[in-house]
Parts: structure tokens; C-alpha cells; sequence
């Protein structure tokens, strides 16, 4: 396996002010059983944030989940005559406490963990995970180094790599086009820039930052940067209290009327949070209930929905983890390194279609949508306009 720590270059984490910011039908999910016999039970230990700034996210997360979990093992809670015992963990978005809790549960003889909304929690969770030799599933946590970190370190979510892959898709053609970046000078919009370099001029782009200090409040300078990149694409990334300013800024300076606007749509929380731009920006997107078509997703959706919860952005993840904790126990029977095999290339029909767990370095290739909002009772829902195929968008391998 060509595995190996690498350097992240975007960290395109989701944030609710902006952008991010198997089985089959019931019949065929993965059956019970295998050739040999398995353990009485297996704890799954799950890791995510409960409370604290991310717990939205981490509730999509355990939604999913659970959901997953009851359909994958037809409500039994059982693979193989293989009881999941499954403890959650509250990490609060902590590194700290997720080392915590990750080294607890690995004292208690759990070897398989999920979890992490947070990009810094998943880096510390997988450094744990290979430094005892245990198995983990990586949640929503974005930031590209965590694939291919290590042997042990699967992901259940998408990466920043498929949204901006993604977002390059507005343009037929993205050679020797001009793709404009408009984000915060600070890590997370360097690491945007780093990554739209890194993907799109790698297809031919010429990439032209705008970036604006954390401190400014007044976005018409920056909006008129903009119309002078003359660009064919504009790549928003932004976070935090000052998003609505930034983009009646680019509305009122006729931004959306001179060149296509792309950013990433966040979960249902951030659907209004765009303005009078809400229906003249392109979103890239990583899930909404309305884009798959496909019977898995129409059980998940049910199974949130009648559980009391709402199917989000992040809802999948933990469907797809659970679905994930299934096949690592039924084929791998507890043991790590059986179970990592049983991972390696696995292929399953998930929410969001067929889904691939690459063996080379546990990226998950899965497909993703172009979306656009439009007005309904009072606010804005999102719309489907295109579903991009998966291999369209996969992230480079990780070397």
C-alpha cells in the first residue's frame, strides 16, 4: 500500500457560516455470517463532538450512524452472530479530549474507532490508531493529510480535494482558464488558495488570489479585485461572522453579473445565510437529502426522519461508517488486521450511490452534486442541478 503521512494542502473544514465550508437495498445488505466463527461481541468505539462548536455536525454524524447501523444489520445490532457494542464518546471538538477517550477506549481493548467532525481531532484519533495498531473510520473531518495517513485510518466522509475537484466542474473546460480565489488571509483561506492551486492548476488553471485580512469589515475594495481578475470562475471560501457583509459586497458590485461564482453549501443551518446572493451562486456540494436517488438513501432518510432527527450534510458519514463497522466485523472477525483487509477496495452501494473505499491509500471515492438555493416559504432550499460522477472528482493518491 503506497501510504505514507503528507502534507495538507487545503483544509476546507465545514463551517456553518460558509462553505465546508456495503449495502445495498435492505434485501441485499451485508449479510450475517462468515466462514469462520467470530467473537461473542466487538465494541465500536465512536469519537465525535456532542457538544461544543462542531456538535451540529457531530449529531448529523450519530444520526447516520445509527441508522446505518440498524439497517446494515437488519435491527439486530449483530454481524455474524457478532454483537456491535457501541460506546460514544463526547470529544467537544478537543484534540485533547479525543486522546483522551481514544486512549481510554484502547485500554478497555476496543481496536475499532469513528468518529471526529473535527479535522484536528481525526489527526490525532489516526495517530493513536497506528501507534496501537487499532482500526479507525474518520467521520466529516475534511482536511486532505488524513488520507493515506497511515495503514489503520479509513475515512467515511469526502475530502477538500472532491469539493474543489468539484468546483472546478462549473467550467466545461478548465484548462487555461482564469479561477479567481476570494478568501481570508489566514490558514484556512492560504490552505483554500494552496489546494485550488494544487488541484485545478494541476488541470491547466491559471489561479489568481484575492485575499482579505481577517480585521476588514468593508468588502466593496476586495468585490471590485474581483471583477478586475476578469476570471472565469470565482472560488469563495470564507468562514465566520463577517460572510454576509462579503457577499452583499460582491452582490452590490455586480460580481454575479460579470463571471460564475462557486462556493461550497454548508448544512440546512447555513441556507440563509447568503442574501440577495442566495440564488445567483453556484454551489458545489457534498449532500443534501434531495440529490441522491437510490433506495439506500430514501431507508436512511426514513430511519433519521422517524427517529426524530433531520437528514443533513453529514448524515451519510455515519451511515456510511456504520455500514463500514459491519464489513470490517463480519469479514475481519475483531482481528485489526483482517478487518483492514476486509476495507481495502471495498466497493457498496451507500446514500450517495456506489461507493469506494480506494486500497492504495482509504480515500472514498463517491460522487458529488452541483446545487443552486431557491426561494420557498419564506427562506431557501437547494436544488439539484448536476450530480458529478465520482471518479470526476476522486482526490490525487496520497503518496
Amino acid at each position: 500500500m503506497r501510504i505514507g503521512k503528507k502534507l495538507a494542502f487545503g483544509a476546507l473544514v465545514a463551517s456553518t457560516a460558509l462553505v465546508l465550508s456495503a449495502c445495498a437495498p435492505a434485501a441485499s445488505a451485508p449479510e450475517s455470517g462468515g466462514d469462520t466463527e467470530g467473537p461473542s461481541s466487538v465494541t465500536v468505539g465512536i469519537i465525535t463532538s456532542e457538544t461544543g462548536p462542531l456538535a451540529g455536525y457531530g449529531a448529523q454524524y450519530l444520526d447516520g450512524f445509527k441508522a446505518g447501523l440498524d439497517y446494515a444489520t437488519g435491527g439486530t445490532g449483530e454481524v455474524g452472530g457478532t454483537k456491535l457494542d457501541v460506546k460514544y464518546v463526547d470529544d467537544a471538538g478537543d484534540p485533547d479530549k479525543a486522546v483522551t477517550a481514544a486512549k481510554d477506549l484502547i485500554g478497555q481493548g476496543v481496536n475499532l474507532l469513528a468518529g471526529s467532525a473535527s479535522s484536528g481531532v481525526a489527526a490525532v484519533v489516526a495517530e493513536q490508531a497506528a501507534q496501537n495498531k487499532v482500526l479507525f473510520i474518520s467521520g466529516p473531518a475534511a482536511a486532505d493529510a488524513i488520507t493515506g495517513i497511515n495503514e489503520y485510518t479509513f475515512r467515511s466522509g469526502r475530502q477538500s480535494a472532491q469539493d474543489v475537484a468539484t468546483a472546478g466542474t462549473f467550467l466545461d473546460d478548465i484548462s487555461g482558464k482564469t479561477v479567481a480565489v476570494l478568501a481570508q488571509n489566514n490558514a484556512f483561506g492560504q490552505g483554500n488558495v494552496a489546494a485550488v492551486e494544487a488541484i485545478l492548476g494541476a488541470k491547466g488553471a491559471s489561479v489568481t488570489p484575492v485575499l482579505v485580512a481577517e480585521d476588514v469589515t468593508e468588502f466593496t475594495p476586495f468585490a471590485t479585485q474581483v471583477l478586475d481578475t476578469k476570471a472565469d470562475l470565482v472560488f469563495v471560501a470564507w468562514a465566520g461572522a463577517t460572510t454576509g457583509a462579503m457577499w452583499q459586497a460582491m452582490s452590490q458590485q455586480g460580481v454575479f453579473d460579470s463571471m460564475p461564482v462557486v462556493t461550497g453549501l454548508g448544512d440546512s443551518a447555513t441556507f440563509g445565510a447568503y442574501g440577495e446572493a442566495s440564488e445567483k451562486i453556484s454551489f458545489l456540494n457534498h449532500y443534501f437529502p434531495g440529490a441522491p436517488d437510490n433506495d439506500v438513501n430514501t431507508a436512511m432518510v426514513k430511519a433519521v426522519e422517524d427517529a426524530g432527527g433531520t437528514p443533513d450534510l453529514f448524515t451519510p458519514d455515519g451511515f456510511n461508517a456504520a455500514l463500514m463497522v459491519v464489513q470490517a466485523v463480519k469479514e475481519g472477525k475483531g482481528d485489526v488486521d483482517a478487518m483492514i483487509a476486509a476495507l481495502n477496495d471495498f466497493s457498496f452501494d451507500g446514500p450517495k450511490g456506489k461507493t469506494t473505499v480506494r486500497g492504495s491509500d482509504h480515500a472514498l471515492i463517491q460522487e458529488m452534486y452541483q446545487v443552486k438555493l431557491v426561494a420557498q416559504d419564506g427562506s431557501f432550499a437547494p436544488e439539484l442541478v448536476a450530480t458529478v460522477a465520482a471518479d470526476d472528482v476522486a482526490p490525487a493518491e496520497a503518496k
